[in-house]
């Protein structure tokens, strides 16, 4: 007898109720407040569209000095028949180190049984598995502080949006930038852009968290690598994030639907040495406005 959407979102409600159980102290979960009152009144009336899927967060302390590992957690509506979207985090674990931890992560979760809930059994591999790689963290960088330095690389980002409205989105695209300490830019509106500068790996960081858990209508649409003996912030296009608000177009009535000047973006890319990119985005050419 196939399982239903229902079925699955119920079963979903109650390994959370569990999970609060396991982890009642302020910050353990971070879990949305309208997350589960949402797949309630689902299912008090399966009629309506689906709820949106279920993410949230647990910190999971790992090793005797309790080294915080974040485990992020996004469950498709057919989850447990299918597969959760795992991904384990930590600012002490340098991003390969991360990579190989999660390749683990989810070889793991693969061999279990399918159909089964499976959240508590991550949580508890992350804590009995991410200590090694903390380790060689520590291990990595001793090594590295003796090493000679090499050239540094200035990693910048184009990314294309068919729009940038929502006020939650906005706060994290700048809060990720400056903890990542990128520099550059966010357009608001129709079209929505984003640029971000600095190292690879914050670089990349920044586009995974962004993108998660699935943010459509979004893509790179051209990455600029430059290579240095010095600072990464000389060759910085942009002293900070900016939030750039230009002339919009008519709204139609409708709320958020509004077009952004693209002559206006055009100069402020010109007086930022990227005029160039304007074609690259928007596959034209671009005319200054009057």
């Amino acid at each position: 007898m196939a399982v239903t959407v229902k079925e699955c979102l119920e079963l979903q409600l109650q390994e959370v109720e569990m999970l609060l159980s396991m982890f009642p102290k302020r910050g353990e979960i971070s879990l949305d407040e309208d997350a589960v009152p949402t797949i309630q009144r689902y299912l008090g009336n399966a009629d309506g569209a689906l709820p949106p899927q279920l993410e949230y967060c647990i910190a999971v302390d790992v090793g005797e000095a309790k080294v915080k590992v974040e485990l992020q957690v996004l469950l498709p509506h057919m989850y447990p028949q299918v597969a959760p979207q795992l991904f384990a985090r930590s600012d002490a674990l340098h991003r390969q180190q991360q990579l190989q931890l999660n390749t683990r992560l989810a070889s793991h979760i693969s061999s279990l049984d399918s159909g089964d809930l499976c959240i508590c059994e991550a949580v508890q591999w992350v804590k009995d598995n991410s200590l090694p790689y903390l380790e060689n963290r520590k291990i990595s960088s001793e090594c590295a502080s003796k090493e000679v330095r090499v050239k540094k690389t200035l990693h910048r980002m184009w990314i294309y949006s068919h729009h940038i409205y929502r006020q939650e989105l906005r706060k994290k695209i700048f809060d990720s930038a400056k903890k990542l300490n990128l520099t550059g830019f966010c357009l608001t509106g129709k079209p929505g852009v984003i640029c971000v500068e600095g190292l690879q790996e914050n670089c990349e960081e920044f586009w995974r968290v962004i993108r998660y858990p699935s943010w459509k209508h979004i893509s790179c649409k051209h990455v600029d690598n430059i290579e240095t003996e010095g600072s990464i912030d000389s060759l910085r296009l942009f002293h900070g994030f900016e939030d750039l608000q230009f002339q919009a177009h008519g709204d139609y009535g409708l709320r958020n639907d509004y077009h952004m000047d693209l002559g206006q973006f055009l100069e402020f890319l010109k007086q930022h040495q990227s005029g160039h990119i304007f074609q690259i985005l928007f596959g034209l050419e671009g005319k200054l406005s009057d």
